[in-house]
């Protein structure tokens, strides 16, 4: 079966950076854009960043542009989340989630196939 599985979160001060990672498998990766989610305690699950198949065209929410960058390894089945200059508002469970469109991520809902378990990242201020 898909299994999307994040790693790297953890607690960091404000400034400070941190570098996600999800694996996937069960799934032929590059038939598929790629993209993160966060959602914080009492907050609604939120876009964050998503590339597509090929690795050439990311986008990003408004309130990361500049500070995270979203990349993949086809040849590792994984994609990455680069998260510099954090905040304390950054806090939150980063999910990582895949679909075979790009843009549909951040629909309102989101169209999602797949998402991964989440993996916490907390920012100190």
């Amino acid at each position: 079966q898909v299994q999307l599985v994040e790693s790297g979160g953890g607690l960091v001060q404000a400034g400070g950076s941190l570098r996600l990672s999800c694996a996937a498998s069960g799934l032929t990766f590059t038939s598929y854009a790629m993209g993160w989610f966060r959602q914080a305690p009492g907050k609604e699950r939120e876009f964050v960043a998503a590339i597509d198949w090929t690795g050439h065209t990311p986008y990003y929410a408004a309130s990361v542009q500049g500070r995270f960058t979203i990349s993949r390894d086809n040849a590792k089945n994984t994609v990455l989340l680069q998260m510099n200059s954090l905040k304390p508002e950054d806090t939150a469970v980063f999910y990582c989630a895949a679909n075979p469109t790009l843009f549909v991520f951040s629909a309102t809902p989101p169209r999602v196939d797949y998402w991964g378990q989440g993996t916490q990242v907390t920012v100190s201020s």
